[in-house]
């Protein structure tokens, strides 16, 4: 039975993977224009600046440029709408146009450098914005807008245009949205409505449209951001900025391609750090979805898998319709933060009751069982022969008298209830009226979460349109499905935000003593061998079996006698993969003959399927355990990531692993086994002694660790399978596989 190598496993991951080196940073730059400490140790950002987006929402002077008032022309109706707007916010607009003195009777400059004074926000109505990005430059202009489309939504022509554009804006200073976008910064915002906001991020402007016009519903908007093409502005950069605007207690995205990754991470950092909750629908899921994203916005897709865990990571919550985007955005931007995270279904029908619990369960909410003392409270109002258990069934809510409102404060006042949910699949005057109003009025009175599922299909009823929607303490649902997606969002996100430990702040800004053993293994551009890899994992403290690498038939009897008998022996070389399937590995050798016969067959093998070989490996035979791969693999957005999952030769059927972005912490490497499908094979199995989940969860931050320092040297990095020993007896990488980019 082999013993750990890595004695006790230490907890602190900063301890862990930061304090071990002198050297700076590749990549690293000094001073505060990049900040000293700013970068990891791959060189990436730790952090990013906020741009102060007060001048662009809320502009005291406005240029249009191309404005015109002519019958029939498209920048007609722009102009007016802009006019409108500034009138309505109190902002002085100038129109700029070469032939013109006025448009729609207010005064025309012929050029930017005309203006009357220096403008806070220039919108740009021309077909070619980049020969006025100069002009505005030397104008000192804050912010464009860019409304021309033909760029990199088009092809390869137009996202070369786009380029010259971006780095126009970037020699000007100033900061433009778009191109390819349009006036939805410039709507009108209800300015009657109380209470925490919602921020809206779009890169397609329709797509934001049933968010905008939930106000008519009474759910506050603060601020749209139609990003378009993201030449300058980003998503990532609208993120960062409402997540540190007191009014905003939620951030709505539409996203179809994010523009850099990292970025992307910052700002959603930013928002957990801020406690402030981010829901996105990102498009780019299937094949055909991240196809016509990259051809509507020219910008790259990231592997829908990893966007979708580096998401997770930072709390982003994911949704996939546009009608779960405005469900979920406004309950978590409303709701206060739970006191319990107990669910309790209250149904006047115990069918509804039975249904909606069904399906909240199996979404993963907590539902506890009210205590018999609360059951027999309950019964006092409630007939015994009804269960009230949870969910709670009333056999048809009281209207006559103050039974029901007794019934819903006594179920709230459990201090097990985070959320009450009652499911109204119809209406049912005068008792749904009733019932509506005695949640609306319960609701007034709790600081815990009342949650309504109003089914009619009408939506045209008093006790909806004027009850529930008239109050902003009840969240109001049209579907089982989207109550349920929101709520577990919303116990998610107060769950995940407690606490919140940023791993930005802990990530490692210089290199290790293993990176400098690293680099003299690797072989840009070519696969290392089996040898080399397991070289590679010694270097960063990962546990390999004993083995000698050998070239004669009599080596290998002499290094099986020091490894110890059984043994496993391998061919060797740097382009061989699959070595099983070509009947190059041979396990459970016990005597010298069996060595001498395996030595000739393997390198008969090689010989006949022409593979060239460094040698054949003498190796010690693990005990085994369960077998997992953890690996490396480099996104085209993010960068290194690492993975998880059940490993062997069926690694590919199952296809159960879980995969993260560095820099993360020791609690998410848990939580990417506890994603895993198989993960109950590690607790033990059919009597079996449960593993050794600590030694696991140290081989993934070391390879983590691996993927920072070495991530953009390495393309991939597998190790399958790595054997997970009984508890406290470590974990063995058996086979590796590396490829240097």
């Amino acid at each position: 039975m082999l013993g750990s190598t890595h004695g006790t496993l230490t907890t602190d991951f900063r301890a862990r993977v930061v304090a071990c080196g002198e050297q700076p940073a590749p990549g690293a730059v000094h001073g505060r224009a990049a900040g000293e400490g700013d970068r990891d140790v791959s060189g990436r950002p730790l952090y990013r600046d906020v741009p102060d987006l007060d001048r662009f929402f809320r502009p005291e002077s406005v240029a249009v440029v191309g404005a015109s008032d002519a019958e029939g022309r498209p920048n007609t109706g722009i102009t007016r709408r802009l006019i409108d707007w500034a009138e309505r916010v109190g902002a002085r607009i100038h129109p700029v146009h070469p032939t013109r003195t006025t448009v729609f009777g207010l005064p025309c400059v012929a050029s930017v450098a005309d203006l009357p004074e220096q403008v806070d926000l220039a919108v740009l109505l021309v077909g070619d914005p980049l020969p006025v990005v100069e002009e505005l430059a030397e104008a000192k202009v804050k912010f464009a807008v860019a409304f021309a489309s033909g760029f990199a939504e088009t092809g390869e022509r137009g996202a070369a245009a786009q380029e010259r554009l971006a780095a126009a804006v970037k020699r000007s200073g100033l900061r433009l949205l778009g191109p390819n976008t349009n006036l939805n910064a410039f709507e009108r915002f209800r300015d009657d409505l109380d209470g925490p906001a919602i921020a809206l991020i779009t890169q397609s402007g329709h797509q934001g449209r049933p968010v905008f016009t939930m106000q008519e519903l009474g759910v506050r908007l603060s601020h749209w951001a139609p990003t378009g093409n993201e030449a300058d502005l980003e998503t990532a950069d609208f993120i960062s900025y409402f997540a540190e605007q007191p009014e905003v207690g939620a951030i709505a995205c539409y996203v179809e391609g994010l523009k850099d990754g990292r970025a992307f991470l910052l700002a959603a950092d930013r928002a957990a750090r801020a406690g402030v909750p981010v829901v996105a629908v990102k498009v780019g899921r299937t094949e055909t979805g991240a196809r016509m994203a990259a051809s509507h916005t020219g910008k790259l897709t990231g592997a829908d898998d990893v966007v979708d865990a580096a998401m997770r990571q930072y709390g982003v919550i994911r949704v996939d319709g546009l009608d779960q985007l405005q469900d979920t955005a406004a309950l978590l931007a409303r709701a206060r933060k739970p006191r319990a995270e107990g669910v309790v279904v209250y149904s006047i029908s115990g069918g509804t009751g039975a249904h909606f619990s069904d399906l909240a369960s199996a979404a993963g909410l907590p539902m506890p069982t009210l205590s018999p003392a609360k059951q027999a409270e309950l019964h006092e109002w409630i007939p015994p022969y009804l269960d009230v258990a949870n969910p709670v069934d009333n056999g048809g809510h009281p209207v006559g008298d103050w039974r029901g409102r007794k019934i819903i404060d006594a179920i709230l006042a459990d201090p097990s209830v985070g959320v009450l949910i009652c499911p109204i699949t119809g209406p049912f005057p005068p008792m749904s009226d009733k019932l509506a109003q005695d949640l609306v009025d319960a609701a007034e009175q709790t600081d815990k979460l009342v949650c309504v599922v109003w089914g009619s299909p009408l939506g045209t009823e008093s006790a909806y349109r004027e009850t529930l929607l008239g109050s902003d303490r009840v969240a109001t649902f049209r579907t089982f499905a989207n109550c349920i997606g929101a709520v577990r969002a919303y116990l998610s996100h107060h769950r995940f935000t407690t606490g919140y430990r940023s791993p930005f702040d802990e990530a490692p800004r210089v290199p290790s003593p293993s990176f400098r053993k690293a680099q003299a293994l690797m072989r840009p551009g070519q696969q290392l061998s089996e040898h080399a890899a397991k070289q590679l994992l010694r270097a960063y403290g990962i546990r390999v079996p004993r083995e000698q690498l050998v070239t004669s038939a009599a080596a290998a009897v002499r290094a099986a006698g020091l490894v110890g008998y059984p043994v496993v022996m391998k061919a060797s070389g740097a382009r061989l993969a699959h070595k099983s399937e070509l009947g190059l590995v041979k396990v459970g050798l016990t005597s010298a003959s069996q060595i001498r016969d395996a030595y000739r067959e393997l390198t008969d093998i090689a010989r006949y399927e022409d593979i060239d070989l460094d040698g054949v490996l003498v190796c010690q035979m693990v005990e085994r355990g369960v077998e997992m791969v953890v690996g490396v693999t480099h996104d085209a957005l993010f960068g290194p990531t690492v993975t998880v999952g059940l490993g062997g030769v069926l690694v590919e059927v199952l296809g159960d692993s879980a995969v993260r972005v560095p820099p993360f912490g020791e609690e998410q490497a848990r939580d990417m086994l506890g994603e895993l499908r198989g993960r109950a094979l590690l607790d033990g199995v059919r009597g079996g002694p449960p593993l050794d989940v600590d030694a696991l969860v140290e081989v993934v931050l070391r390879v983590q660790r691996m993927a920072l320092e070495l991530g953009d040297e390495i393309a991939e990095l597998d190790i399958n399978p790595l054997v997970v020993l009984p508890r406290g007896q470590g974990a063995v990488a058996l086979d590796a596989l590396a490829v240097c980019r």
